[in-house]
């Protein structure tokens, strides 16, 4: 059998992806540079490295934009008061935040607002976890808690488990969530769940293609930055799957020897890699191996979500 190279699909960008990238490209051509993004605009360093160069600032804070600027905020979403200060100043503002992001804020505020405790399921310290946490409404009769794994979800303390709700960021394992969730429905049987999977569809979707190919693959390489969250769930999902996976950014990241030997590579990439970055590390793959590339699966993603009025 001839070495090959099988490219998933779905893989690399989704519609949150693109249409935050083209809100900060629009917004450079109509606006001029420089531009103000609230932090890294999506979690890929060559993303963020080509809109540099076209004269897109990233921050960390709001106090670091000037007067009279225009600031972007990223596709993982701000907190409520980043929102309410960028108003404060009178800054122009544009919110890249992925739709299904927002509806995570969305339920936030409405089970703030019927006084029920929350549970955010997602990872600490990431953008997303930290604007979502941001968006709950300080009460005394409702409360927000992260919840990271089964470790925690065993061992929360709620006072009110018959006020309840779960919401969760849109980038994880789909299966970690999914164990993390039975243990919370067993210790809190009267929680509310949303009736629509939190996770996003392009998470979902790029964990199933991953689950498939692993199985039939050697070596899975995973294209995306190190701070991208699905992209690091694809790795992981990969190696639970028994096909030992390495996330890179470029091909010259490549141990070169873990790919000796292999007569099956699989390539995938997280939301927020470009597909001209897969393509290179194909190429790249196919010249040092020999092997032929081929897609594996069939790609039915049609999701489109409009850019704001202003830029369209």
């Amino acid at each position: 059998m001839n070495k090959q190279i099988k490219l998933a699909n779905p893989r690399g960008f989704c519609a949150g992806v693109d249409r935050a990238i083209d809100i900060v490209n629009k917004a450079l051509d109509k606006f001029g540079s420089p531009v103000y993004v609230k932090h890294e605009v999506v979690h890929n360093k060559f993303v963020v490295e080509d809109l540099k160069s076209r004269g897109a600032i990233f921050v960390e804070e709001i106090d670091e934009v000037p007067d009279n600027s225009l600031v972007i905020f990223s596709a993982h979403g701000v907190s409520q008061e980043v929102e309410e200060t960028t108003k404060l100043r009178k800054l122009e503002y544009f919110d890249a935040t992925c739709p299904l992001v927002t509806k995570v804020h969305m339920e936030v505020i409405r089970n703030a607002r019927a006084n029920n405790d929350i549970i955010l399921i997602g990872h600490e310290g990431h953008p997303e976890v930290e604007g979502t946490m941001g968006r709950h409404i300080k009460n005394e009769s409702s409360n927000i808690f992260l919840v990271q794994d089964e470790q925690e979800a065993s061992s929360i303390v709620i006072d009110k488990p018959d006020q309840l709700a779960i919401v969760t960021q849109t980038t994880l394992s789909v299966d970690d969530t999914k164990s993390i969730i039975d243990i919370l429905k067993t210790r809190f049987p009267s929680i509310n769940i949303p009736k629509k999977d939190d996770i996003c569809y392009a998470t979902q979707n790029r964990q199933d293609a991953v689950k498939q190919l692993a199985l039939e693959s050697d070596f899975m390489i995973v294209v995306g930055s190190s701070n991208s969250s699905n992209s690091n769930r694809l790795q992981e999902l990969s190696e639970k799957c028994g096909c030992k996976s390495v996330l890179i950014d470029s091909f010259d990241d490549l141990d070169l020897s873990e790919i000796e030997g292999k007569e099956i590579i699989a390539i995938t990439a997280g939301a927020s890699a470009p597909e001209s970055r897969v393509q290179e590390i194909a190429l790249a793959v196919r010249d040092y191996t020999g092997a032929v590339i081929m897609e594996h699966g069939v790609d039915e993603e049609n999701i489109y979500f409009k850019l704001p009025p202003a830029l369209r």
